[in-house]
């Protein structure tokens, strides 16, 4: 059966400017994360993307060690890519990354030009794709000049592999300097992939500031804080959760007082015919600098939950004072 598009599927998101620039992001974006590795029925992936282009989610965010194992979350996406959506590949945003381990031995992570063209080579062949629309530095590199990685983004933009350069998980101090070395080059950053999260505001402390300043977007990810922002956790911890299994969650971080507060969100989200998640992407949606929010899904029903947050994006000032009595205040993650 061959795959068709939904005809309104642009009426179903909000689109926002990333900074300066001239692109525009859907408001909720589909991370593969997780889920779309050798661990999930590929059949499954299949459903789930083909649902979000359908709603509206036109950016796929990947990186090179998504998984698992590492590399198969892109391979898996090429595979679906090539049944479904090369008709549509103008109409996609397909973002990877280069940071974390791919290879033994001294070329394979963090960030020389050596492993950042290399890995975005592989990213390509692994997807099938003759250029992505956004590549990343996926983390700064301590041992190595920033002005080799953010060289490295350039030569990716000007040689056609990449049509923009971000970076993730920079503190503010050096987005500042990353994007006054790309504007430098004459490949401005496009937009800032940082953890944020009702529960994790360290955005607040300067990097947003920053980004506005340069004229770069946001979007974040773990909006929902590996899921405790979710119905998941109201009634104790489920032994087929993440924080059960520790991935990326520990039980540990699940107090009692954590729990309390989830609940009380809870029913803030209620009171606002949403549920949790909803509110907690919505939330993080609030502040105009923020373009967009990377979602996980685990199939379809979850996708529909989540993206259907771009229903109700407007808070009154008494839900934003009773949301800020239950959340960590910047500085201070709770994850």
């Amino acid at each position: 059966m061959t795959y068709t598009a939904a005809d309104d599927r642009y009426d179903r998101q909000p689109y926002n400017r990333s900074g300066r620039s001239g692109l525009k992001l859907p408001a909720v974006s589909l991370g593969l994360w997780h889920n779309f590795g050798d661990d999930k029925p590929i059949e499954t992936q299949r459903a789930t993307l083909r649902r979000a282009f359908d709603l509206g989610v036109t950016h796929f965010d990947l990186a090179n060690n998504y998984g698992p194992p590492a590399g198969t979350a892109e391979r898996n996406f090429g595979t679906i890519f090539a049944q479904d959506f090369r008709p549509y590949r103008d109409e996609l945003i397909i973002s990877t990354k280069a940071g974390y381990d791919m290879w033994p031995g001294p070329y394979g992570e963090w960030g020389s030009r050596k492993y950042v063209l290399a890995s975005l080579d592989q990213s390509l062949a692994r997807m099938g794709l003759d250029y992505v629309d956004i590549f990343y530095s996926h983390r700064p590199d301590p041992d190595t000049p920033l002005e080799e990685t953010m060289g490295a983004l350039d030569t990716a933009v000007r040689s056609g592999r990449a049509l923009y350069a971000g970076i993730s998980n920079y503190t503010p101090e050096q987005t500042r300097e990353a994007a006054r070395l790309l504007r430098e080059m004459g490949t401005p950053l496009l937009i800032h992939q940082p953890r944020y999260s009702m529960f994790d505001r360290w955005i607040e402390d300067g990097l947003l500031d920053v980004l506005e300043e340069v004229g770069a977007g946001c979007i974040p990810f773990s909006p929902l804080a590996q899921g405790m922002l979710t119905d998941r956790y109201l009634h104790g911890i489920p032994e087929d959760s993440r924080a059960a299994k520790e991935r990326f969650l520990r039980p540990a971080q699940l107090t009692d007082d954590v729990l309390r507060r989830v609940r009380t969100l809870n029913d803030i989200a209620a009171d606002r015919g949403q549920s949790l998640a909803q509110m907690a992407l919505a939330w993080a949606l609030r502040d105009k600098r923020v373009t967009s929010v990377l979602i996980g899904a685990s199939g379809v029903r979850q996708l529909e939950d989540n993206v259907a947050a771009v229903d109700n994006l407007e808070f009154s000032p008494d839900e934003l004072a009773a949301i800020e009595k239950e959340i960590a205040q910047p500085g201070a993650p709770l994850v």
